[in-house]
């Protein structure tokens, strides 16, 4: 029970959010408080989280619920605060419209789809579904097959969108990404329909389904309660894809697999993620920084990921991160002698 509370650090945003939907103004800056303020300072002054499971909290917590209600849970409160927030924004306009979708976009994105994350790579039908309810409520459904089967086939690879480049600044990167992980989904999804001799029209084509109930809701918005909500809903979409893809970046900047013959690449290594052993980031984040055990073992629960001192260390959390990947230069000066330092120090296999 004790590791288990820790984990409910993720509810705090709920009331930093309510702050903005209730007051706006100034309480905008609530939610973006958390996340860039509050996290990254817990972070400074507690000691880095380097306790991992053994073979007993394996078998005993794989399925543990109390693991699971905090994803659970964040689904239902996730779409009743977007619901409440599509109402207010009615009355919204300028920059506390602005504001208030800038939080929400923190929400859906920072939790929401983190959240999401873990629950798609799970086996069970009803928690796929959860990840894509997440998913529409951001516009990106499309994620739950690019990431399950492209990114994590090919990470560290030319093939993989999300694997950022040695030297590719953040602004080069969001493009080329957000357009090729939309292209490799729906050619994944064709092959995958091909081979099980699914027509294109079928709801059992999930490249078809995703569009048809994400324009359901796009026209839902729209209809229901007017343009101002719906530009709301888009603009709250947009933050929160923003807001993934820069994790990406950060995920993997400049790791690359080796190739061992034409098209064939190395297994995927501890030296192919970013890692952050930050205890507050990775208790908000449900421990996605313990990266490279996620790429190692990808159905393993968020709860018995481990973390690793032979991947490559990330200096700061990633919400520290990601702040500093809005500057190129200064992500360059502190990251690129840190991957020279990786790859200089990769044994060859």
């Amino acid at each position: 029970m004790k590791r288990t509370i820790p984990f409910l650090l993720v509810y705090i945003t709920v009331p930093a959010l309510i702050l903005g939907i209730l007051w706006g103004g100034l309480w905008n800056l609530a939610t973006p408080g958390v996340a860039f303020l509050m996290i990254p300072f817990a972070d400074a002054i507690t000691s880095h989280d380097m306790w991992n499971p053994d073979d007993d909290d394996e078998k005993g917590r794989w399925w543990d619920f109390l693991y699971q209600m905090p994803l659970y849970l964040w689904v239902p409160v996730q779409l009743g605060i977007l619901g409440w927030g599509l109402v207010e924004a009615t009355t919204r306009s300028g920059w506390d419209f602005v504001g208030l979708a800038v939080s929400m976009g923190l929400f859906t994105g920072g939790i929401g789809i983190t959240i999401a994350h873990e629950l798609m790579h799970r086996t069970a039908k009803h928690e796929k579904a959860m990840a894509e309810i997440l998913m529409y409520s951001v516009s990106y459904v499309h994620f739950c097959i690019e990431h399950v089967f492209g990114h994590h086939k090919h990470v560290g690879t030319p093939r993989d969108a999300a694997s950022s480049r040695l030297g590719e600044g953040l602004y080069a990167f969001l493009p080329r990404v957000i357009f090729q992980s939309l292209f490799s989904a729906i050619d994944l999804e064709k092959k995958r329909c091909k081979r099980r001799s699914i027509g294109w029209f079928s709801l059992r084509n999930r490249t078809t389904r995703y569009a048809l109930v994400q324009s359901g809701i796009w026209a839902g918005v729209a209809v229901g309660l007017g343009p101002k909500a719906f530009a709301f809903f888009a603009l709250q979409s947009v933050v929160a894809i923003i807001l993934l893809e820069i994790i990406n970046y950060i995920e993997h900047y400049g790791l690359q697999r080796k190739e061992i013959k034409p098209g064939k690449y190395e297994r995927v290594q501890p030296e192919h993620s970013w890692n952050a052993s930050h205890r507050f980031s990775n208790y908000w984040l449900f421990n996605l920084q313990r990266h490279a055990d996620h790429h190692a073992y990808a159905n393993r629960p968020y709860h018995l990921l481990r973390t690793t001192d032979e991947g490559p260390q990330l200096p700061y959390g990633y919400p520290t991160m990601l702040l500093i990947s809005l500057v190129p230069p200064l992500w360059k000066h502190i990251m690129d002698p840190r991957v020279a330092e990786v790859v200089g120090s990769a044994s060859p296999r």
